[in-house]
């Protein structure tokens, strides 16, 4: 659809439309980019305030992604005013703006349009130092992939709204989304990190195929390995996926190659789209355990090595 779009060139575009950044990066100064980013969806969850912290989350993670400081946030809001009260959009701003402070970030206005259904998000900017900068387009051969947040929101959303699905997992994937990928994208930073991308919509093999394709690559990725919410297997298994799930399964099934002891239920989270997703890192085999002591040590949760990048062979990607 936007193949014949105008392309747009500047000397001090860094990052554009290429390669399915995250973000995009200008420079205005030659020790400073701004890094840009904007994204917004329907409730996922009932709570408002919930659904604000977590599409808070799921924008500024684009940011944490490129390994950028965000400064400032824009809210963007669709609402059917005239049929649902007030309270609950403020409910969601507020708790977007829970989130936005947090990152220690400042919220500087937004903009809001009569909808017939709720959406929520933000416009983000961050700053980066040009030579700190970390793309999704150069993951580099014998480095190690790191996750830094369990799969399986699509899954456990989808039977919540159903009313199928038992509060542990609901509970664990509410956590996850609503956290920000601050300890992540810093200890990528820290432990020299080739190439990361944040997983969302597209899901783990969607991100992961792009950051593949982006640097000539192959991700050879263990399926026993990925961390997994509680209770998003037998989920998953029971018919609580979205449309996205098979897309997504559709759009890379040609570029994708599956072990035949790969466990097919199991497999299916590779496919799920995820809501404010961890991040996926390609970091030197050495730092591996540095990377999760880090992560451990700033927000108090476990992050899993779950493959590694190897030279192109044929497929973007590899699952055992």
């Amino acid at each position: 659809m936007v193949r014949g779009l105008p392309r747009f060139e500047h000397p001090d575009l860094i990052v554009g439309t290429d390669n399915f950044s995250d973000a995009g990066v200008y420079r205005v100064a030659p020790d400073l980019c701004i890094v840009q980013s904007l994204d917004f969806f329907p409730p996922l969850v009932d709570d408002p305030y919930i659904f604000g912290q977590i599409a808070a989350s799921n924008s500024l993670s684009d940011l944490y992604a490129m390994g950028a400081t965000p400064i400032t946030a824009l809210n963007i809001v669709g609402f059917p005013d005239d049929e649902l009260d007030l309270n609950i959009l403020q409910e969601i701003l507020r708790g977007g703006a829970e989130r936005i402070s947090k990152a220690d970030a400042v919220l500087v206005g937004g903009h809001t349009v009569r909808d017939t259904e709720i959406k929520y998000g933000l416009s983000v900017t961050g700053t980066i130092h040009p030579d700190n900068l970390v793309t999704n387009s150069d993951a580099e051969p014998g480095h190690a992939l790191v996750l830094s947040k369990p799969l399986g929101t699509g899954f456990i959303t989808t039977a919540q709204k159903k009313s199928k699905c038992p509060s542990v997992s609901y509970d664990a994937a509410v956590e996850g989304m609503v956290r920000l990928n601050y300890a992540a994208s810093r200890a990528a930073a820290a432990c020299g990190a080739s190439a990361v991308t944040d997983i969302t919509g597209f899901g783990l093999g969607g991100h992961a195929r792009e950051m593949a394709v982006a640097s000539g690559v192959t991700l050879a990725i263990v399926v026993e390995q990925l961390p997994i919410l509680p209770g998003a297997i037998q989920l998953g298994a029971s018919g609580f996926r979205t449309r996205a799930s098979d897309s997504n399964r559709q759009f890379i099934e040609g570029d994708i190659e599956i072990g035949s002891d790969v466990d097919p239920d199991t497999l299916e989270l590779v496919f799920d789209p995820q809501t404010s997703g961890g991040l996926l890192a390609a970091i030197p085999m050495e730092a591996t355990s540095d990377f999760i002591e880090q992560v451990q040590e700033l927000d108090g949760h476990e992050s899993a090595v779950i493959g590694q990048v190897e030279q192109h062979a044929g497929k973007s990607l590899q699952f055992s």
